[in-house]
């Protein structure tokens, strides 16, 4: 059986593949939509953690500090609009494309939560 502490750490090591995959991207044409599915991905497993982190279970003061950076950036940064206008317009110029991912990366790691997220996956 998964401990809390594991399924957590799962979902941690989830939001950084996906965010090293962002990283990766080389900004071809096709690569709007690779941007956007991991952003997705990225974006659905911090409102999972968020939902599943309950104060009572959590061993580690890291978490506490992780959930307010999730919510942070859930609440400040929302490029999903962005890319669905973007993507019938300006899929073909890969400087837009470029500077979407770069945008997107910028906000992941405000505040320095993908740094913290990394810590937390090494302590857990």
């Amino acid at each position: 059986m998964v401990t809390y502490n594991e399924y957590l750490k799962n979902i941690l090591k989830q939001i950084l593949d996906s965010y090293n995959m962002l990283k990766e991207i080389e900004d071809k044409k096709e690569d709007l939509n690779n941007i956007k599915k991991e952003m997705l991905k990225i974006n659905g497993f911090l409102k999972v953690v968020l939902k599943k982190l309950d104060n009572d279970k959590i061993t580690s003061s890291n978490f506490r500090i992780i959930k307010s950076k999730f919510q942070h950036y859930l609440e400040n940064y929302y490029f999903e609009k962005e890319i669905e206008t973007m993507a019938p317009l300006y899929s073909n110029d890969l400087s837009r494309v470029k500077n979407m991912r770069l945008k997107i990366l910028e906000a992941l790691e405000d505040r320095e939560m993908m740094e913290e997220i990394e810590e937390l996956i090494k302590k857990i």
